[in-house]
């Protein structure tokens, strides 16, 4: 496997993800930003739920990497951007990653990963975008 995931001792744990991520393979796999489904008219499928925002965009993301030849265990890092970010969301935050983990090979804890809080994404109905990088090969 090309990727190895470890949480060194002396940094914070718990947390939902791994810090370090080892990449050993030859090819790198850049994911742009992905968003949740939206219907005809271009509006957000998951409305105002953060959790559907992140299990919609996550979703996409696994369809970019298949696109590529990668899964999730190929992930060295994610970086994800939420609107209107309180901490007070990640409950909901972390129900949307559940929601799809077992679905999309999540490897729990996930890969490094950033949650950064902006004020406005592309479209002002977008509540999430991730980003993703892997190794494969």
């Amino acid at each position: 496997m090309p990727v190895q995931l470890l949480s060194p001792a002396g940094l914070a744990h718990p947390v939902p993800y791994q810090h370090v991520a080892i990449g050993s393979g030859t090819r790198q796999v850049h994911v742009a930003g992905q968003v949740g489904s939206v219907d005809a008219d271009g509006a957000p499928l998951a409305a105002d739920d953060i959790a559907g925002h992140v299990a919609d965009a996550l979703r996409n993301v696994a369809t970019a990497l298949a696109g590529a030849g990668a899964t999730f265990a190929d992930v060295v890092r994610l970086t994800i951007y939420v609107t209107r970010w309180t901490a007070d969301q990640m409950p909901a935050f972390l129900a949307g990653v559940g929601s799809v983990a077992e679905e999309l090979g999540l490897p729990t804890p996930l890969p490094p990963a950033s949650l950064i809080g902006v004020e406005v994404l592309f479209e002002p109905g977008v509540r999430v975008e991730i980003e993703a990088t892997a190794v494969i090969g």
